[in-house]
């Protein structure tokens, strides 16, 4: 397989195209972005880099709060207007028409209509270039209990979660595996007694 080399740019993929809230309640804002992932475990540590050039990003450098809001399938043309449209202009939550809800650790408001919300606190701000990443501790989540089976169980698959690919939308698709399974070993065929006694009659 031959290969076309590139200079280096923004291609990992594919992304999430989350949905972040910030700001308080009278004065809420929404900031999409896609620059955003997992550090670390324990504790549980997010990141988003943010232009400083964005109305958000003062409001969560002067707050040091935001909630990362899971965007599902049937949000995208909302994560879409608020990635593109300002907050100094507009009013986000009402243009959408999002619903406000109240967060257990956090003063931001999260997105009701998300599945699932990550209540972050800013832990470092580190200027990169073209954007500044906030680094954050997740010191709470909610889940929508739409998605929780009998036994507490999340099934996030059921989210219908959004994802970015090189500019475009899409669907989840289909599962292809799970964590761990490539190791996995298989349990044992119980063996078929009925198949035992045939072979000894035949004897």
């Amino acid at each position: 397989m031959s290969k076309v080399f590139w200079k280096g740019s923004t291609l990992l993929a594919p992304v999430s195209p989350t949905m972040v809230s910030c700001g308080t309640a009278e004065k809420a804002n929404i900031l999409t972005v896609a620059w955003t992932g997992i550090v670390n475990s324990n504790p549980p540590m997010t990141y988003i880099s943010v232009r400083p050039s964005r109305y958000s990003y003062d409001i969560i450098k002067e707050s040091g709060e935001f909630v990362i809001n899971l965007t599902p399938s049937k949000l995208v043309r909302q994560a879409d207007w608020c990635g593109v449209k300002s907050g100094r202009d507009v009013n986000k939550f009402e243009e959408c028409h999002l619903t406000q809800g109240k967060a257990n650790q956090v003063n931001v408001p999260l997105i009701e209509e998300c599945p699932v919300n990550l209540e972050c606190k800013v832990k470092s701000i580190t200027p990169l270039g073209s954007h500044d990443m906030f680094l954050a501790e997740i010191v709470g989540v909610d889940i929508d209990e739409d998605y929780l089976d009998e036994d507490g169980k999340l099934h996030m698959e059921q989210c219908g979660l959004a994802a970015y690919v090189h500019g475009e939308y899409f669907t989840l698709g289909k599962k292809v595996g799970s964590f761990g399974y490539s190791v996995r070993k298989r349990p044992k065929r119980k063996p078929d007694n009925k198949g035992k006694k045939g072979a000894a009659r035949k004897k």
